[in-house]
């Protein structure tokens, strides 16, 4: 259960990351320039209908449950910018994909 808590807590991250952005860096210092966290959106249950995640049980000792997080962040902002590309035939790389941030590969823009 531990393993798929944190897949599943990954995947919504990687989906905020995707969705709401990583906040905005000041380039001069290399630190955001929110003085907080309260600002920093992250998606919610009413954000989300059904994730589900899948693997396969192998036994390894060395292995730690708890890092399996990170792995569900990987892919996800990548397949929301693919079915971007599905449904425009427009690449877009730079986060947050929303409908309002301009694209210079999709049509009309």
């Amino acid at each position: 259960m531990t393993v798929r808590s944190q897949l599943l807590g990954g995947m919504i991250m990687g989906l905020s990351m995707a969705s709401h952005g990583n906040g905005v860096l000041d380039p001069r210092v290399g630190q955001t320039t929110d003085q907080d966290l309260a600002g920093y959106h992250i998606a919610t249950s009413a954000d989300i209908e059904d994730v589900r995640a899948d693997w396969i049980d192998e036994h390894d000792p060395h292995f730690n449950p708890m890092e399996s997080g990170e792995i569900g962040i990987v892919g996800t902002a990548a397949a929301i910018a693919n079915v971007v590309h599905d449904a425009t035939g427009a690449r877009v790389r730079d986060p947050p994909i929303t409908l309002d941030n301009p694209c210079p590969d999709c049509p009309g823009e």
